[in-house]
């Protein structure tokens, strides 16, 4: 990318909070961008899924206009395990639900600083098991068709999810999606082992000091911050792991982590493409449709919902052993 192309981007970089002091304040503003991008009349589009017993974790079914595949994406959103929410990415499971022919889950996990590690992702669990279990429960006809899929901080439980459903003794998922995935602790750009947090974390739309506020809020203690469970690129093992599409985004300071944990997975035995999309900052999938960055990530999603390979920058693809 030249110069004057990175200048225009900067521009629309997001302005810099201090999210531990404004969480509560951005948590406002995203819903109500979400309630000018969704109209009243596109609600008969989505669904609760019933509670009971074994599935208490909110969860809103969407449908998509054509439905050109039986799949069901189970997707976590992103938001630093802070921010964002169910009506918040409203618009972007709709989009996805479209774009790629299938119905999505969206799930309503807790949110930290009031519910820190491991909350959220525990709700996240469950909703991954009971579905897996029980997938009629969301039209699919068996657990091959539920694939889990995330952004930034809902790719960081997607993949930490596949590992502790193998952990636990439960049927893990064939495929998974992971959108820009947080899988590493360190975004001190003095420290931390990749050089796009040192190349994109002060100038774009995700800065280093914002992930370390959102881990603060997320994973209050500093010690747990190198548990597999919050950074899985550390898992000493990573065999036996779904299918796995790695997108990142080109300008994002998560760029290099979401790339090493493709290799990882690719290393340890398992299937994993990554496509690096270019141009794009973070976040970009809750972009309009007519973004180029959702067009081509669309694109490389829908290939791999096919089977088929994934073409691009970057590309890691082993079959297990």
């Amino acid at each position: 990318m030249n110069r004057l192309s990175r200048a225009v981007l900067r521009l629309f970089a997001a302005p810099r909070l201090n999210i531990r002091e404004d969480y509560e304040k951005v948590r406002r503003i995203q819903r109500r961008v979400a309630a000018l991008l969704m109209p009243p009349y596109r609600t008969s589009r989505w669904q609760p899924l019933p509670c009971d017993e074994h599935l208490h974790v909110p969860v809103r079914i969407f449908q998509p206009k054509v439905k050109r595949r039986e799949d069901v994406l189970v997707f976590f959103h992103g938001g630093g395990w802070v921010t964002g929410d169910i009506d918040t990415y409203t618009p972007a499971c709709a989009r996805m639900a479209d774009l790629t022919g299938c119905a999505v889950a969206s799930v309503n996990y807790r949110l930290a600083p009031e519910h820190p590690f491991p909350a959220g992702l525990e709700d996240c669990y469950d909703v991954a098991r009971v579905l897996l279990d029980e997938p009629h429960r969301v039209g699919a006809a068996d657990a091959g068709q539920i694939i889990l899929v995330g952004d930034s901080a809902g790719g960081n439980f997607a993949a930490v999810i596949s590992s502790l459903l193998r952990e636990r003794g439960h049927l893990p998922p064939n495929r998974q999606i992971l959108i820009y995935p947080v899988t590493h602790w360190d975004h001190d750009p003095e420290t931390s082992p990749f050089d796009s947090v040192r190349s994109h974390g002060g100038d774009y739309r995700l800065t280093n000091a914002e992930v370390e506020d959102y881990f603060d809020l997320y994973v209050p203690d500093r010690q747990q911050r190198s548990d597999p469970h919050v950074a899985p690129l550390l898992a000493p093992d990573l065999s036996s792991q779904p299918a796995t599409l790695v997108i990142t985004a080109e300008l994002d300071l998560l760029r290099d982590e979401g790339e090493a944990y493709g290799r990882a997975l690719a290393d340890a035995g398992n299937t994993a493409q990554t496509y690096r999309v270019e141009g794009a900052l973070h976040g970009f999938i809750s972009l309009p449709r007519i973004s180029q960055s959702v067009q081509d990530a669309y694109e490389v999603i829908n290939a791999f919902l096919d089977g088929d390979p994934v073409e691009g920058e970057q590309r890691n693809r082993r079959e297990p052993i």
